[in-house]
């Protein structure tokens, strides 16, 4: 998907309190690197600006669940 904003602090806290919601683990992936979607700060040092790719991927039980609610918030970050 591409980034319509920067992954900046409001998006990115968002991102953990989506992720937060499952047991699953999510990753963020820009551009060869990874951070877990479950600290803000790491979500930040990806630096991803807008119109970046970015893939979302997570392991778990529910882990189609916590991808799918990730990428919406990501869909719909400003």
């Amino acid at each position: 998907m591409v980034l319509p904003a920067a992954l900046h602090a409001r998006p990115a806290g968002e991102v953990v309190r989506a992720a937060a919601a499952f047991t699953a683990t999510v990753e963020v992936r820009v551009e060869g690197r990874s951070a877990s979607a479950r600290s803000a700060l790491r979500l930040m040092s990806l630096g991803a600006a807008a119109g970046a790719t970015v893939t979302v991927h997570a392991t778990g039980d529910d882990a189609a669940e916590a991808a799918s609610a990730v990428a919406e918030v990501l869909r719909a970050a400003r």
